[in-house]
């Protein structure tokens, strides 16, 4: 096929994969849905037939958009589609993490300082929750599970912290080489990258397993336990399909994908992974430092 000029738009007319995208998730929803409620006993098998129309709506539509920026179809306004489309994807990521902190900011300003009778709320302690005292970190009235121990910010906190700071700076050079056309500094500091996200998720396990198993620190441990999974446990998610999304383009950079005046794809996983950096900065500091 032909390259498009910059007064033309490509529309890929025989897209199939949206309508590959809406069966999966209406069959992984359904299928989620029965499972939870008990309905059928084989259910769970309907949900993993969802995940996997999803898993090939992946593979065939990613494929389909790296052959086509492979065969030059995308002009500069396709680019421009696709750099507005990034920008929003991550200011919807920002708002999601900001719901989670701003429920942890509740909690620990508001909700805690109440029940435990700051204020005008003296009756609400006194009635209520006689005794219970307004300190953070707290599991809330009544000792939800028991009393916790939480988690270092020196230990492995620390340490993932300046793993990702790290793998910051390890893909900031790794931009400037492809910019400058050489190809192999470029894949190196890829490849440090991706082992720098993996060790992250290797450490953020432990983490878990300490919490778990030593501190008796869990998701239903209260206020604190429940936020400090949620922040903490989305972030792990974002870091796996950052990391994975790393992998491909350093596999793709192996292969001969992307030239030094046009490599979108590398630019838009270097944003999401300067995103899930920064948002683990803000994890440190207001989870487990303050």
């Amino acid at each position: 096929m032909s390259e498009v000029s910059e007064n033309q738009y490509y529309v890929p007319h025989t897209a199939k994969w949206p309508i590959v995208a809406c069966v999966g998730l209406f069959v992984t929803v359904i299928g989620a849905s029965l499972k939870f409620n008990s309905l059928e006993p084989s259910t769970p098998w309907l949900m993993y037939l969802g995940f996997a129309i999803l898993i090939v709506m992946f593979f065939g539509w990613f494929g389909e958009v790296i052959s086509e920026s492979e065969q030059k179809l995308y002009n500069q306004q396709v680019d421009g589609s696709f750099r507005s489309g990034m920008i929003w994807f991550i200011f919807s990521e920002v708002m999601f993490f900001a719901s989670f902190f701003g429920a942890l900011f509740y909690a620990r300003t508001f909700a805690v300082p109440w029940l435990g009778g700051e204020g005008t709320n003296f009756y609400t302690n006194a009635e209520l929750w006689t005794g219970f005292e307004s300190v953070w970190p707290t599991n809330g009235p009544g000792e939800l599970n028991g009393r916790f121990e939480v988690i270092s910010p020196f230990s492995l906190p620390l340490v993932n912290t300046l793993l990702l700071l790290t793998s910051s700076v390890t893909i900031t050079i790794a931009h400037h080489a492809i910019r400058a056309n050489e190809r192999k500094k470029t894949i190196i500091w890829m490849i440090a990258t991706v082992l720098l996200g993996a060790t992250f998720l290797f450490y953020q396990v432990e983490e878990y397993i300490e919490a778990y198993k030593h501190l008796n620190l869990t998701l239903e441990s209260g206020i604190y336990g429940s936020t400090f999974f949620m922040l903490t446990g989305f972030h792990g998610i974002h870091v796996t399909l950052g990391t994975i999304m790393l992998f491909v383009i350093t596999m793709r950079l192996i292969k001969g994908h992307f030239e030094a005046d046009n490599h979108f794809g590398f630019e838009a996983v270097a944003w999401y992974w300067h995103f899930v950096d920064v948002v683990w900065l803000g994890l440190f500091i207001f989870v487990y430092v303050l």
